[in-house]
């Protein structure tokens, strides 16, 4: 059950939509996302844990009501740790982008998930190097650079990732207004990093003052790259999330719900995928190796297949074959000419098909992917690069593989009672 006690159970969303009611911050999307996906807390905190935060802290959602409402506000911190705890004064705190980059890339995260939480990461480094006048890799990061809040740039990646792919949209934002103590000194509402993030995002005035939105939220928001439009098509509710805020709004609830939809009558999500192919028949082996890797680093790249094939004047090549996201479909491009030599691509749209899946991170850091398949059934499969970095020789390989995806079916099973 969620903290606010709803049963658990698998609600796969198509779509999903951001009510920014009282505001947004990494910790709110958390609570919010949780909420509506109860199934997803066991996975997402032990991401949050991995990315160093101390083994005694607590980590979990708690009930809470605000303005009548109840929902859940995420609790991170030491022992003892209360409401008041989240809104610590972290001022004095001093981190710099590139010890927070390093230990993100020690953590033992899921591939995507590392992916995702450093580039959330880089967008607000990027941001405070512009309104500050530094170089990135000088950028000290005080209140984003808070033990808590990297581990809600994680919790954040892990659930993005988690229920990908779906779409996102969001409703305008809350401006705020005032001012705001921080390491800088006092700064105007809406700080200069979070104005600078949210270039483009529509705002309105609704008359409460504050900080509604952190760096943090500003940055998942323009990582998530959400719409005001509705998907085409019918959609039927599928969940709604209540995320609370630590602070206090007159006459509002500081709170930032979260709308899951599926499309009508699917047990699959129906998505498009964008498709590009071409050949590549004068690059060597090895550096072609090296360029599919970058390739399936890229943002809004989901595979990347390579098909040997015969090509013109006798010569052996491949056919490039790389799956995407569609609203990512100029920076793929890009990255296609970037990392091999070919100079033309073809691209299409296409329908796609996807099951609803669960990715969770155990204990020992091996991420598995739980499936639901049509009438019920489950599977589950380890990430052969985190049993690489755990087991020796085929064998040992093979019975980690085994026990941790018995483990993620068990968990599922418990969870959904």
């Amino acid at each position: 059950m969620s903290a606010s006690g709803k049963t658990a159970e698998i609600v796969p969303a198509a779509h999903i939509h951001l009510d920014v009611l009282g505001g947004i911050a990494g910790d709110m999307f958390i609570a919010a996302m949780l909420d509506a996906r109860p199934d997803l807390a066991g996975g997402t905190i032990a991401a949050m844990r991995v990315a160093g935060l101390p083994e005694d802290w607590t980590v979990r959602p708690e009930p809470v009501r605000d303005g009548g409402l109840v929902g859940s506000r995420m609790t991170i911190g030491p022992p003892g740790t209360g409401e008041a705890a989240n809104e610590d004064d972290r001022h004095g705190r001093h981190y710099h982008y590139d010890q927070l980059t390093a230990s993100l890339e020690k953590a033992p995260l899921a591939a995507p998930v590392r992916a995702r939480a450093l580039e959330i990461l880089h967008l607000i480094a990027e941001a405070e190097s512009q309104v500050h006048g530094v170089a990135i890799d000088r950028v000290a990061l005080h209140e984003v650079g808070a033990m808590d809040s990297i581990a809600d740039v994680v919790g954040a990646a892990h659930l993005i990732e988690t229920l990908s792919p779906v779409s996102w949209s969001i409703s305008p934002l809350p401006v705020g207004g005032g001012f705001i103590q921080t390491a800088h000194g006092r700064l105007p509402v809406p700080a200069p990093a979070t104005q600078l993030l949210l270039q483009g995002f529509p705002f309105i005035d609704d008359g409460v003052h504050g900080e509604r939105i952190t760096p943090t939220g500003a940055a998942i928001l323009r990582h998530l790259n959400p719409t005001l439009q509705w998907p085409a098509g019918a959609f039927e509710a599928a969940g709604t999330g209540h995320g609370f805020g630590t602070r206090k709004l007159p006459g509002l609830a500081n709170m930032l719900r979260a709308r899951c939809y599926r499309r009508c009558g699917d047990s699959a999500a129906n998505t498009k995928v964008a498709v590009f192919e071409f050949v590549v028949d004068d690059q060597t082996p090895e550096d072609l190796a090296a360029g599919i890797d970058a390739l399936r680093r890229q943002k809004g790249i989901l595979e990347v297949l390579q098909i040997p094939a015969a090509c013109k004047k006798g010569r052996m090549g491949h056919v490039l074959q790389v799956l995407a996201s569609p609203e990512h479909e100029e920076q793929v491009a890009e990255a296609c000419f970037r990392e091999t030599t070919t100079i033309g691509l073809r691209h299409r749209l296409e329908d796609r098909v996807v099951l609803p899946r669960i990715e969770r991170v155990g204990p020992d850091g091996i991420a598995v992917k739980t499936v639901k398949r049509p009438h019920g059934a489950l599977t589950a499969k380890a990430a052969m690069e985190d049993i690489e970095t755990h087991a020796e020789g085929y064998d040992d390989r093979q019975r980690l593989r085994r026990r941790t995806e018995a483990a993620a079916l068990k968990e599922n099973h418990d969870e959904g009672r």
